[in-house]
């Protein structure tokens, strides 16, 4: 696509992250000059958009969502499209649509260096981003023209309570206000009224939590017993479901548990950690539990139910998980890492081609100097310090991410052609 003046640029955003994000990211926009619709397919996405006369509700089943979408880009003079992940069946189908018709797709997700960084790229995220067909020389040849050494990692996500209180919220408008999407199917397989008490019960329970958390992890910093750690991912992360050859967590935990008893030192154990917002925590207790009588490793596997990973993490021999963006701080502190999925940073120089057994065994160490390098490349292009929750951290993101988007340039291009922002605009901060 040529390069559109802002003023004759028309966006078009889809589904966001839970809250205000995308309404304000529109706002800036429109003081560009450029044009700002938004499809909603719910109450939760209509409450959290101010401009009703800019608001396209979308009633219709999913099957007549690629005519419809493919109407209103032509009625509206759609130039560019929006949206939060790119597997969910309303954005891939829109994408297809998009791409046929030559429009720009913006995609914003988590942060590939999370806790406080997000991601923006173009076209595709996760196992469909333009980094998952970069080799590292590429990337080191580009950042010749990149400013200052990498900032450290935050040892902690910032806003988790920000997150849990927008998802509950969200959902409750969708609960409870939705009579007007009779039609409308949530992406993920829970029913909304599911998420809803979901969110609300990990709100309430979050002091209790913390305290359990502690004591698992001053248990076992205490015990002087060499461990590796797993880090697991939602059952219904779009990394999992779509780049991974697993199913679900069971399939993955099986495997791991199995390579473990198989490799691992006797006197070694294996620590499981939960995603910060998993709400199946019983559940997944008692399948471990289940899998460490399978594999006779029952007094070896411990579990803890997410929080702050850096403490954990920080006297763990190994990582092992799918394609969890927690993996990159394994990474980031020289720590033998295992993937089984696809991922941005599944790169041959750091991360472990070793059969699991082997790995738990004797886990080869990262190339860092490597991983540094290409740590330093993700900073300088795709990823926007900020967040999508808090509101010092929203407007960080804004700060930076509406001249990205209307460059000509996609963040990996604009670093080989010099335009890219300066390093200092990209700083994390608030960490």
């Amino acid at each position: 696509m040529s390069n559109i003046p802002s003023a004759k640029r028309v966006f078009m955003f889809l589904q966001g992250p839970h809250g205000p994000f995308f309404n304000l990211l529109a706002k800036m926009l429109s003081h560009t000059g450029a044009e700002i619709w938004r499809v909603g397919f719910n109450a939760g996405d209509q409450v959290f958009w101010s401009r009703p006369d800019r608001y396209c509700p979308y009633r219709e089943d999913i099957r007549d969502w690629p005519e419809t979408f493919g109407n209103l880009i032509r009625e509206k003079s759609v130039t560019d499209l929006v949206l939060y992940g790119d597997t969910r069946p309303i954005h891939a189908l829109a994408i297809q649509k998009a791409r046929q018709l030559n429009l720009r797709v913006h995609v914003f997700e988590e942060g590939y260096l999370r806790p406080y960084w997000v991601t923006y790229e173009r076209d595709g995220c996760n196992g469909h981003s333009k980094l998952m067909g970069m080799g590292l020389s590429d990337m080191s040849e580009a950042l010749q023209t990149g400013s200052l050494d990498e900032p450290a990692a935050p040892a902690h996500w910032g806003e988790m309570r920000h997150h849990i209180f927008y998802g509950a919220l969200y959902h409750f408008f969708v609960l409870f206000l939705n009579q007007a999407y009779p039609k409308f199917q949530h992406h993920r397989p829970h029913r909304v009224q599911d998420e809803f008490r979901q969110n609300l019960r990990k709100l309430f329970w979050m002091p209790l939590s913390f305290v359990r958390r502690g004591l698992a992890t001053l248990q076992i910093q205490a015990s002087g017993v060499p461990y590796h750690l797993v880090l697991l991912q939602l059952q219904h992360d779009s990394a999992l479901q779509a780049h991974s050859p697993f199913a679900n967590n069971t399939e993955f935990l099986d495997q791991v548990l199995c390579g473990f008893a198989q490799g691992a030192p006797g006197h070694h154990q294996l620590v499981v950690k939960a995603h910060p917002l998993e709400q199946n925590g019983k559940d997944l207790s008692a399948t471990l539990k289940n899998l460490a009588e399978k594999h006779q490793i029952i007094d070896r596997l411990r579990y803890i139910e997410g929080g702050k990973l850096a403490k954990i993490l920080r006297q763990a021999r190994s990582a092992v998980t799918v394609n969890s963006t927690a993996g990159q701080q394994a990474l980031w502190r020289g720590i033998p890492l295992k993937l089984f999925g696809d991922a941005v940073y599944a790169k041959p120089e750091f991360t472990s081609s070793q059969e699991i057994s082997d790995f738990f065994a004797a886990p080869r160490r990262p190339d860092t100097q490597a991983y540094h390098m290409f740590r330093r490349y993700l900073l300088e292009t795709s990823q926007i310090a900020g967040g999508f929750y808090s509101r010092k951290a929203r407007r960080q993101i804004i700060r930076a991410v509406v001249d990205m988007m209307l460059s000509h340039h996609d963040p990996y291009e604009a670093l080989a052609a010099g335009t890219a922002p300066p390093r200092q605009y990209l700083q994390a901060v608030g960490a």
